[in-house]
């Protein structure tokens, strides 16, 4: 009998084994991903399904109706190569429509994305370290649970290329995290969350207006982890990101290709230090 491979949308209780996969294949998510990323788009999650197993994990998560991120594209290793991944990817484009849409793909996979469609905006890096407590600046300083939550939000806009309430929502209050931002007389000036991973912790979001302020909140969020593994995923067109992760003792540990359907989104490059994932942009 021939198999039978059969694509439908996750369900919310099943979004873990996409995590649980994402962390065998060394990309260390958080502890809480499945459940933050799924209040991004509830339809945005994809299996694929060989005679009722499991073989392949994506996400195409629409924020409006101009763009979308795809990511956690995952296949079990013995099912690569028989294109499963490649009806799951359409599927995936399926959903996105007539949106942009961006990933953060494996740098060895580029070439098999730009036959997809996507071209090359720039590549994210991925800095590792050990967790410093070193004295900051806490004047400004506040948890983002005091600051107005549309504060956020409009600060946000500025370095994302989409509206994403309900996930940033999400984001900022999830369990072992720290969430800080940067006010001055009412006036955000950054901001950016700290969370538990499977091998100690990332930040992401860093958003801020200056380097100053970047490496102010990157020191504060760094204060009750120190000593353990801490992460900062950069993008390379910042360069003040790069002095950021060069100031501290830190060193590159992975790459990945910023690709963009139908070019990359006019933001604000100089303010984003620390992109918030690799999965969801």
């Amino acid at each position: 009998m021939t198999p039978q491979y059969t694509i439908r949308r996750m369900r919310e209780n099943e979004v873990p084994l996409a995590i649980d996969w994402a962390r065998q294949e060394g990309w260390n998510p958080g502890l809480h991903d499945a459940g933050t990323f799924y209040q991004a788009d509830r339809n945005g999650f994809f299996i694929g399904e060989l005679d009722g197993e499991a073989i392949a994990v994506g996400s195409a998560v629409v924020y409006d109706e101009r763009f979308a991120f795809c990511g956690l594209y995952i296949v079990k290793p013995e099912y690569r190569g028989h294109g499963y991944g490649m009806q799951l990817t359409r599927a995936r484009l399926a959903y996105v429509g007539g949106r942009n849409a961006g990933i953060d793909g494996v740098v060895e996979n580029i070439p098999i994305y730009e036959r997809i469609g996507y071209r090359l905006a720039h590549r994210n890096e991925r800095y590792g370290g050990q967790a410093l407590r070193k004295p900051f600046d806490d004047r400004c300083i506040r948890p983002l649970s005091e600051v107005s939550f549309s504060l956020i939000e409009a600060y946000d806009r500025h370095c994302f290329p989409a509206i994403r309430s309900a996930f940033l929502r999400a984001w900022i209050a999830q369990p072992d995290a720290a969430a800080l931002g940067w006010l001055d007389n009412g006036r955000l000036a950054g901001f950016g969350v700290r969370r538990r991973c499977f091998e100690g912790h990332k930040i992401g979001p860093l958003f801020a207006d200056d380097l100053e302020i970047a490496e102010q909140l990157f020191r504060a969020l760094q204060q009750e982890v120190e000593g353990d593994p801490i992460f900062l995923d950069i993008p390379e067109i910042n360069p003040q990101a790069k002095q950021l992760v060069e100031s501290q003792p830190m060193e590159r540990v992975f790459s990945t290709g910023r690709m963009y359907l139908q070019g990359q989104p006019q933001l604000a490059d100089d303010k984003i230090f620390g992109i918030t994932t690799f999965e969801l942009g």
